[in-house]
């Protein structure tokens, strides 16, 4: 005879955990990395392993100096390492690489209560931080393959100062000037559907924001071509568009939980992203519409939280 177990809640378990997701997230990476490594070489591979140093070393200093538990076993500080890595450009200096590490641990991270507490994406803010202090070499870029030439312009910024349009091939494939992990689309894509088809991320948040630029970028081209000439398809591949609504703005930590805000929060970063491609002095505008609707996301969660069956609202 079987024995009835009784117990309190949770009834309910999933083998789903925060290493689970972490790690899928870095498989789901690697076909951006093995991009990042063939198109850029050495150069792309030891900034990413500064990059992946400076957080998994002020992780365990912070926390050992602390005296709270080490919880490098669930690599989030790898997958900060690695996706702060991908939007930086390949011929950064090593030890800014680094600095970008300790600082997106450090300030992104571990200042807000470690995992699961921070408000702003880690890797993200550490760009910003790198971009504000080190503008110059965030925004010098090389060649493909040779690395030789490092005056070249990305394709947003070729297309937004020169009027020149990259071929759709050359962006799909990755054969590109830009940062290490964004320039290959099909590896990006290829990420996507790895995550999506494990349910590590929700589909809302990616769909509304390249939604968004679409139609954004669909209607400006179609009033005045000349004056707007890039395509929405030239805005899906180009830049930090599909490596930042796939792989960042799907944080679950700093993005809404509901399902209604998940879209709020997809087209808030796909209007601010276009915003700022088309009017605003940077050719790029991911990083920032990320790190606002961040800011937002609390804001969003509150706005569209479902009310409780027989609850009644306050007059």
């Amino acid at each position: 005879m079987k024995m009835l177990t009784i117990n309190v809640a949770p009834h309910v378990f999933t083998p789903v955990d925060t290493r689970y997701m972490v790690r899928g997230v870095i498989k789901a990476l690697i076909p951006a990395t093995c991009a990042s490594l063939y198109f850029f070489r050495w150069q792309a591979f030891l900034v990413i392993i500064a990059s992946i140093a400076g957080c998994v070393l002020t992780e365990y200093a912070i926390q050992k100096f602390r005296k709270k538990q080490i919880t490098l076993g669930d690599s989030s500080a790898v997958l900060t390492g690695l996706l702060l890595a991908l939007v930086l450009p390949p011929v950064l200096p090593l030890w800014m690489a680094f600095l970008g590490g300790v600082f997106a641990i450090a300030f992104g991270k571990e200042i807000f209560g470690g995992i699961g507490c921070n408000i702003f994406n880690p890797a993200l803010l550490a760009r910003a931080f790198l971009m504000a202090t080190f503008p110059v070499a965030l925004t010098t870029w090389s060649q493909p393959i040779t690395l030789d030439a490092v005056t070249t312009a990305t394709p947003l910024g070729l297309i937004k100062f020169g009027g020149a349009a990259t071929p759709y091939m050359s962006l799909f494939l990755g054969n590109v000037g830009g940062c290490i992990g964004e320039t290959s689309a099909i590896a990006l894509l290829l990420g996507m559907g790895y995550l999506l088809y494990t349910k590590i991320i929700d589909y809302r948040v990616p769909l509304a924001y390249i939604a968004t630029v679409a139609v954004f970028a669909f209607i400006t081209h179609a009033i005045n071509p000349k004056l707007f000439p890039g395509t929405p398809l030239f805005h899906i591949l180009a830049g930090g568009l599909l490596i930042g609504a796939i792989f960042m703005a799907t944080d679950p930590v700093t993005s809404p939980v509901t399902a209604k805000g998940r879209w709020i929060f997809g087209i808030g970063c796909g209007l601010i992203t276009m915003i700022i491609r088309i009017w605003g002095g940077l050719p790029e505008g991911v990083m920032y519409s990320i790190l606002c609707m961040n800011a937002l996301a609390p804001l969003i969660n509150r706005v569209t939280k479902p009310k409780r069956y027989g609850e009644t609202r306050e007059k």
